[in-house]
């Protein structure tokens, strides 16, 4: 029922001929967004403080600021440039696939800026160089991921459909994944150490992939829904924000989704010292790249059914109580080898692996609810601010894994590090995942409202108040 009332809301794009339905290519389409922003995404999430501490030698504390200060930054830049995309008409070819060409082009460049070394500077001139082109970097990534990220909500407004389309991006991000956390470490680390010329190499590889992405993404991916504007008043940021506040999944979930991002980071970040580290095999984080692209490989035929049967609240949940359960686990097993600990870290990213494959569902459900409350249709604004409170998220975490790396003691370009720090590492490598991700399965379980039948509900009632205006 839901698919035949989508039917109704949907407007021919393209001089008004009919588009094809959603299938295949809009997945595959998806798929390769998110794709082309991983490329960067990951390398900097896993490698760049690495980079900034053993090449660039900056104090890991001082990297945790940099980090920090970028990612509100990049917060409040979200929010202006999905605001500023929700004042845009659209044009024959969509709303936001244009966005995604106009500047994918500039993003990767500044990319690549991030990782030139230029030999005989002095410590200051590196921490300059290195703020102007991180903050630069993350800047342009907003103006690629939030048009990116907003056109989930009008490829469809099937459920289901959109279930599908956050799991195809999900396996876009971790197929880039794979690529550099597999060959990352074998390409940028010689005898166990960061080399800055590889660095560079992996960078202009990873940028002109990510291009080809972006490209393929704006060739296959077809915005369906679009709304009459020619009767739309114009909205102050005011009444936008009211209606949000408003907005008890979206709060929850904002939430929800800091608190998950601020984890998800850290561990990226702990993960680079705990093997380089504690079990003294850097190359080891590739058998973890791996084995995290293949648990999500894994699950992600089954999850489609499972939310389709289950809810999508239910099935990411499960997840995230799977994943706690087995952080604690290893907390408790410290003298395992680096291998048997891979073994057993599978398994919790088979769980926060389920999370990631539904989460952008999550999203898409908020931004119809927005407009359910509302009768505001600001795709752009609420994604936006959902991609903030990931801003915010990785901003937190960025300062806190500097700091905390800092705290317990870690030396930047030392051989060996103090018994205690090695303790540090693997504590917030493991108990710390554990006690935030119960943290966050405790508030989708009892606070998010949006079950699977009030979401179904949601979908119906829309599309019914659309059809009568």
């Amino acid at each position: 029922m839901a698919r035949a009332l989508q039917q109704k809301v949907e407007t021919p794009q393209n001089g008004g001929k009919a588009v094809r339905p959603f299938g295949m290519k809009d997945k595959l389409g998806y798929l390769f967004g998110d794709f082309g922003n991983d490329f960067f995404f990951i390398l900097v999430a896993a490698f760049l403080m690495v980079f900034y501490t053993d090449i660039f030698g900056i104090n890991p504390a001082q990297v945790g600021l940099l980090f920090m200060i970028a990612r509100l930054w990049d917060a409040f830049a979200d929010v202006t440039w999905g605001r500023f995309i929700d004042t845009r008409k659209a044009t024959a070819q969509g709303k936001f696939r244009p966005w995604i060409f106009r500047m994918s082009f500039p993003l990767v460049i500044s990319g690549i800026l991030m990782f030139v070394t230029i030999p005989g500077m002095s410590d200051g001139f590196y921490l300059a160089y290195a703020y102007i082109t991180y903050i630069i970097w993350g800047t342009l990534y907003s103006t690629v991921n939030i048009p990116y990220g907003s056109m989930a909500s009008v490829i469809t407004a099937d459920p289901v459909e959109r279930t599908a389309l956050s799991s195809w991006r999900t396996l876009g991000a971790n197929l880039a994944g794979l690529i550099i956390n597999v060959a990352g470490p074998m390409i940028l680390f010689v005898n166990n150490r960061p080399d800055a010329n590889r660095f560079l190499i992996a960078a202009l590889l990873f940028g002109g992939l990510a291009i080809a992405c972006y490209m393929a993404c704006y060739k296959l991916s077809i915005e369906r829904i679009t709304m009459d504007e020619s009767n739309k008043q114009k909205v102050n940021l005011g009444q936008t924000m009211k209606g949000l506040v408003k907005n008890k999944p979206l709060m929850v979930f904002l939430v929800a989704a800091l608190t998950f991002m601020v984890v998800f980071m850290l561990i990226g970040t702990v993960n680079v010292y705990l093997f380089k580290d504690y079990f003294g095999n850097a190359k080891a984080l590739s058998m973890v790249g791996l084995l995290q692209s293949v648990a999500v490989f894994v699950a992600m035929p089954f999850v489609q059914p499972l939310v389709k049967k289950f809810g999508k609240k239910e099935v990411a949940s499960g997840g995230l109580l799977l994943a706690t359960l087995v952080y604690g686990v290893l907390y408790f097993l410290p003298n395992i080898s680096e291998m048997q600990f891979i073994g057993i870290l599978t398994v919790a990213m088979v769980g926060y692996g389920v999370f990631n494959l539904v989460v952008w569902a999550f999203v898409t459900d908020v931004i119809d609810y927005h407009e359910y409350l509302t009768g505001l249709r600001e795709d752009g604004t609420v994604y936006s601010i959902y991609s903030m409170a990931r801003k915010i998220g990785q901003a937190v975490a960025g300062g806190v894994g500097g700091a905390v790396i800092a705290a317990v003691g870690y030396t930047a370009g030392a051989q060996t590090q103090t018994e205690e720090t090695l303790r540090g590492i693997h504590t917030l490598g493991t108990l710390v995942p554990a006690v935030v991700l119960g943290v966050v399965f405790l508030m989708i379980v009892f606070l998010y409202p949006l079950n699977k039948k009030r979401t179904e509900q949601l979908a119906l009632d829309l599309a019914a108040k659309r059809k009568a205006k």
